[in-house]
């Protein structure tokens, strides 16, 4: 976008992230917090709708509802309510198999999860204080159900999957039908159309990433009390995430002599098997600068999942100088590795410990292959660059 285009900032406008504040695990959330509050530094009102809840597992209300102020924005909290009932387990597992439903049985689905009556009755209250309303990621309910209430006004930062939930017929609306939509990369625009027939107004507008000032990987270390040569995995530790494949993977290839251990941090029930008993450090949660320290002490970042439209987690393992063993099965990831050359992809499990065997035997090899992925995440997505495309999105899309 050329500098001298003009943007029009008038307006409120609302980050709707199911979940925001301090200890939460999740990519999208995160970006759109970020987000909120660099809109707000650029001179747009902004303010932050969301849940009382921080784990998206069983959406307790954790947080006291009502209006308070957190990093500089207004939130507005709103009570989520979950009922774990038979129905939800059964429709889950149907989607998650890409088992036919009717439209019907779609909307009973996307309505058995989380939801929130009172943040929907405040959009129907005020939702004509906003000029735009930017919701992610669309499988959660806030995006389906605020969007499809104010379409004219919502723009969704998707995180489009390939999973069986992103062709439902429910969820066609919301990518055809409002004011715009944001991608974070070009596998994920490609599977869009592919998922659906229309799309709205929409986007790539990349993902920003934070730059840490300096690491403290030796310190990192010796605060936790960890060996001197681990593997990393970070975010959330559940089968979405290829978690449990690549512990068992990780499992059988200590067994064959490798000489690493695996930290880890985020959320979820680690559970590692015997087998790997004093092979695996769980760390919980990690404030920002650990955090940042944890991707430089590591030999490497494994990437399991297959399903990213992204990967937050990839861009801060390249910038700390750290290679990545990624999942081939994720387009996204594999499209990153390609570009940056910075990355080892396998697509299997003997794949998987050739890669930790790499990493393992020789380190300088390693360490030279991740030094691209620096300058990519420097030249692709740094904050600047990537909300001049939201703004854009913003001034052309919705009117004050």
């Amino acid at each position: 976008m050329s500098s001298i285009e003009p943007i029009d900032r008038r307006g409120r406008i609302a980050v709707v992230p199911a979940r925001y504040g301090e200890g939460m695990v999740g990519g999208a959330e995160i970006v759109l917090a970020e987000m909120g509050r660099r809109l707000a530094a650029r001179g747009w009102d902004v303010e932050v709708l969301t849940t009382c809840a921080l784990d998206h597992f069983g959406w307790k209300n954790v947080l006291p509802a009502g209006e308070s102020v957190e990093g500089g924005l207004k939130v507005r909290r709103f009570p989520a309510v979950f009922e774990d009932d038979p129905e939800r387990g059964w429709l889950d597992h149907a989607v998650a198999t890409g088992q036919p439903l009717g439209l019907v049985e779609q909307q009973r689905w996307i309505n058995a999860g989380m939801r929130s009556p009172e943040m929907y009755h405040h959009l129907l209250d005020h939702g004509e204080d906003y000029r735009a309303l930017i919701y992610g990621p669309y499988v959660f309910w806030p995006a389906y159900a605020g969007s499809q209430l104010l379409p004219e006004k919502s723009v969704l930062w998707t995180c489009l999957h390939d999973e069986p939930a992103a062709y439902l017929d429910v969820f066609q609306p919301v990518l055809s039908g409002i004011a715009g939509l944001f991608f974070q990369t070009e596998p994920e625009h490609e599977l869009a159309h592919r998922v659906s027939r229309k799309l709205a107004p929409h986007g790539v507008v990349g993902c920003g990433v934070e730059v840490p000032e300096s690491y403290d990987p030796q310190g990192f270390r010796e605060r936790y009390d960890l060996p001197e040569r681990f593997v990393l995995y970070a975010g959330r530790r559940e089968g979405a995430k290829g978690w449990e494949e690549m512990l068992a993977a990780f499992g059988r290839a200590v067994e064959g002599g490798l000489p690493l251990s695996l930290v880890t941090f985020g959320s979820g029930e680690v559970n590692p098997p015997p087998s790997l008993e004093g092979r695996v450090f769980d760390l919980g949660f990690l404030p920002d600068a650990e955090r940042d320290n944890a991707f430089a002490a590591a030999e490497a970042y494994i990437q399991s999942s297959r399903f990213e439209a992204f990967s937050r987690t990839v861009m801060e393992a390249w910038l700390a100088g750290t290679p990545v063993i990624a999942n081939g099965g994720s387009d996204v990831v594999r499209w990153h590795c390609e570009r940056s050359g910075a990355g080892l992809v396998y697509d299997d499990e003997a794949e998987f410990v050739e890669c930790l065997r790499l990493v393992a035997e020789a380190p300088d090899m390693a360490r030279r292959l991740a030094k691209g992925g620096r300058d990519y995440v420097l030249e692709s997505y740094t904050w600047d660059r990537v909300l001049d495309g939201v703004e854009k999105g913003l001034s052309t899309w919705t009117t004050p």
